[in-house]
């Protein structure tokens, strides 16, 4: 046994502190009053890179609109993208949809409750895949995110070089049986709120760089344009940011190679070609 892995003690402390502070500071979220499990999947796509306040209003947007894995599914790319714009990483969005249509060819519309199965899926990857089951199902299993890692490392004393293997093996010993939801609730309330980066020195392991005039910001008013027309020749995108650092050729074949948009044929040979969301026409 490995004799850096925290003792029953030690573990029963922090569940104790966690759950502690959850009972006097613990959030408010619409995805956490449903156990619905496509709600709870697309809440955490939409949660994995975009804070948790900004997300409330999308996400209970994109459940009007879209209600079912089937709603979702079938929908237009250009609806899909258009009701995600504002939350970041469009891509995101695609994948989602994707996801719905697996869901629906595959699994005959529902959602699979099994980690391993998820992971299977475009746009799920290994912190999703638990965290869907955690929440809808209170599935006991445990998933890390960089709220989990601060914690296990600032509270054990461990070093932020901690193997993802090791730090999974850390979070599986602190799972409370029965608790799985929320014990994960507890704990990223604890880290968000409580053990912040700056509080506890440990940073994530990887760190957003400036947005404005950066190659997504370019990529993500690309997708703005087309969401407003049904297409754009690329030398009119190029000549609207004509003093961008990027090619933006390059961006569009990058969207173009997504998924995301799709080359039209212009109506003139001479003309530029024309760019449009996916499936749009």
């Amino acid at each position: 046994m490995e004799d850096w892995l925290p003792s029953k003690r030690q573990i029963e402390q922090l569940q104790a502190k966690v759950f502690a502070f959850y009972g006097e500071h613990g959030r408010s979220f619409p995805w956490r009053n449903t156990t619905d499990r496509y709600a709870v999947m697309v809440s955490e796509v939409m949660l994995q890179q975009t804070q948790a306040e900004r997300v409330v209003e999308r996400f209970e947007a994109w459940l009007v609109a879209f209600p079912t894995v089937q709603a979702l599914a079938d929908a237009p790319l250009r609806e899909v993208l258009a009701l995600w714009s504002g939350l970041g990483y469009n891509s995101r969005a695609e994948r989602l949809q994707r996801c719905a249509q697996t869901i629906v060819a595959d699994f005959g519309g529902v959602v699979p409750a099994l980690p391993e199965v998820l992971l299977q899926l475009p746009g799920i990857g290994a912190y999703t895949s638990r965290s869907i089951p955690i929440f809808a199902d209170n599935f006991d299993v445990a998933t890390v995110d960089t709220n989990i890692r601060r914690i296990v490392l600032h509270e054990f004393g461990l070093p932020e070089t901690l193997k993802p293997r090791e730090l999974q093996m850390v979070a599986d010993r602190l799972l409370p049986h029965g608790q799985s939801r929320k014990w994960h609730n507890a704990l990223m309330d604890y880290g968000a709120l409580h053990l912040t980066s700056q509080k506890s020195g440990i940073r994530p392991l990887t760190r957003q760089s400036k947005f404005q005039g950066s190659r997504r910001w370019y990529r993500g008013q690309m997708l703005k344009a087309l969401l407003k027309t049904e297409a754009l020749p690329l030398e009119a995108l190029e000549a609207t940011w004509a003093d961008s650092p990027y090619c933006l050729r390059d961006i569009a074949s990058d969207l173009v190679r997504e998924g995301l948009v799709e080359y039209h044929p212009s109506a003139s040979a001479d003309d530029s070609p024309l760019l449009r969301i996916r499936g749009s026409g």
